[in-house]
């Protein structure tokens, strides 16, 4: 197999593969020996085929055959050999394939060269989670509010299911801090990533962005039908959306890759759990720091 790389734009590169000599002559064999167990060909028993009338009735058939599954092999091989690290999958053209020989060339996207920052102790500012009076009065007075009554007081807890308003008050008190500690959790990993990613720059692979931006605007489009907006108006106000939400779209695609890039360095595996296995493996090597109480810690 013969490979040659050219740079295009970007992230992208062509590949032009070149296959030839038994590996091309065998696919053939295989196929056709294969189909003659069971080919139909008037005058002929089942397995008693010969090759050329199989080629006369199914040649198309088997050349199609042939480039199902040489293509996918040798690409695979060829980016293997030339260390491609794709990011979508490839676009495929100039086929030529005889008897003998195959020549494809492939156009790919691929990972962008990221110069990674030091990302090992990396500061993190935590805050302590507490639940302030104040906290369980507002969530008390709400309830309140919905439901008219006059006071707070024992039956109105146990119309909610509890059995003094102590209890009731331990329950909003649970909630409202479990509510706090996961707001806390995210702050403190969007300031990791803001850290690992801030004055990074390299260019996004632009299939990678548009993939993401779909699925943002996908799960928009449902929250406003869920919310009531009619089809019709979903459909009109799209661009806008897609516009407005592309900066995320690429601030994720963004954080994915140098993500990524800490997992292959690090030995992670590149599989759907990564994202957060990289992240709890920066949060262990962090430099941990409790902020003052008085000192507003805001998301990064």
């Amino acid at each position: 197999m013969k490979t040659e790389v050219r740079k295009l734009e970007a992230n992208k590169k062509e590949l032009s593969i070149e296959v030839s000599g038994e590996a091309v002559k065998n696919k053939f064999a295989d196929i056709f020996k294969e189909l003659a167990k069971d080919a139909k060909v008037p005058g002929f028993r089942p397995g008693h085929v010969p090759r050329d009338i199989l080629e006369k009735h199914y040649g198309q058939a088997v050349h199609q055959q042939v480039l199902k599954e040489l293509i996918p092999e040798f690409y695979q091989q060829a980016i293997e050999k030339e260390g491609l690290d794709t990011v979508e999958l490839p676009e495929i053209f100039e086929v030529k394939l005889d008897r003998s020989s195959l020549l494809f060339k492939a156009k790919v996207e691929v990972r962008p060269e990221i110069k990674l920052r030091e990302y090992k102790k990396l500061k993190v500012r935590y805050q302590k989670v507490r639940v302030n009076p104040d906290d369980i009065k507002r969530s008390l007075d709400s309830l309140k509010e919905s439901r008219k009554i006059d006071a707070l007081n024992d039956p109105f807890a146990r119309g909610l299911g509890f059995f003094s308003l102590r209890d009731l008050e331990a329950s909003i008190e649970r909630q409202i801090f479990a509510q706090k500690e996961n707001l806390e959790q995210r702050r403190i990993e969007n300031e990791v990533t803001e850290a690992l990613t801030k004055d990074l720059d390299f260019r996004l692979p632009h299939s990678l962005v548009e993939r993401q931006l779909k699925d943002l605007l996908r799960q928009a489009k449902l929250d406003l039908a869920l919310k009531g907006m009619p089809h019709d108006k979903i459909e009109e106000e799209e661009k806008t959306f897609a516009k407005e939400l592309e900066p995320q779209a690429r601030k994720q695609v963004k954080v994915y890759l140098v993500l990524a890039e800490i997992a292959k360095k690090e030995g992670i595996a590149l599989d759907e759990h990564m994202p957060q296995r990289v992240m709890e493996f920066l949060l262990r090597e962090a430099d941990w720091q409790e902020a003052p109480l008085n000192q507003e810690v805001v998301n990064a």
